[in-house]
């Protein structure tokens, strides 16, 4: 049966299927992390990109667009799950980029302007081996990660309030906070690469591919705020 009719789990496909799998989930990861630094280029360099920077994090505007980015999230992730449209599939990547690149506008807007010229490229180096390292032990240790998805929940739930808290009654959320996160991430990534071995099917590589980069811009995030207050 050839990679192209098979469809169905990819733990359970020919080993040709399998790794055109995989193959397509991290080419798309890297066509969406690529697709993610060009337009955070444009967008950090237009002439409202401070006065958009400030707005957004000014007070209530902050949780309103962390509300948005959820519910567009949501929505990015429905489509990309679409078994009957791979057109949809794309858009909800796309859209899913985008809005990234909108939320973490204010944090890299800081670092291109207000930080030293080496903050960017460390974390993304920092983030790049990190996740090199996670996704080594997901593929090589043989453990199944699926276990991780209670505490992974609850942690994005409790770190979501302290998100609200912070914003309701204006207090700061500190290095230890950004540290919780980057632990949260790397479950995360763990997670979603065991979701890749074990769970998705075959065609669903763009999903796979989402989730991913999900949590991989998660924990580029914090390990930015890290290298900020280093």
């Amino acid at each position: 049966m050839s990679t192209q009719s098979h469809v169905g789990i990819a733990a359970s496909a020919p080993a040709d299927a399998r790794t055109a799998f995989i193959r397509q989930t991290y080419l798309h990861l890297a066509g969406a992390v690529l697709a993610f630094i060009a337009i955070e280029t444009v967008l950090v360099r237009l002439p409202s990109a401070d006065d958009l920077s400030r707005t957004m994090t000014g007070g209530y505007a902050w949780l309103a667009v962390l509300g948005l980015f959820f519910f567009v999230s949501s929505i990015a992730d429905r489509w990309a799950r679409s078994s009957t449209s791979v057109g949809m599939q794309y858009l909800g990547l796309a859209l899913f980029v985008f809005a990234q690149a909108i939320v973490m506008l204010p944090i890299l807007y800081g670092a291109v302007n207000y930080s030293s010229d080496d903050v960017i490229p460390t974390a993304a180096i920092l983030t790049g081996l990190l996740f090199l390292g996670l996704t080594i032990v997901a593929f090589t240790s043989g453990a199944d990660f699926s276990f991780l998805r209670s505490a992974l929940t609850i942690g994005s739930l409790l770190s979501i309030g302290l998100i609200v808290a912070s914003i309701v009654f204006g207090f700061s959320l500190g290095l230890i906070f950004a540290a919780g996160l980057v632990v949260l991430a790397s479950g995360s990534i763990l997670y979603q690469t065991s979701n890749i071995i074990r769970t998705y099917r075959t065609n669903q590589h763009v999903a796979a591919a989402l989730g991913l980069f999900s949590s991989v811009a998660l924990l580029f995030w914090n390990v930015l705020r890290l290298v900020q207050r280093r």
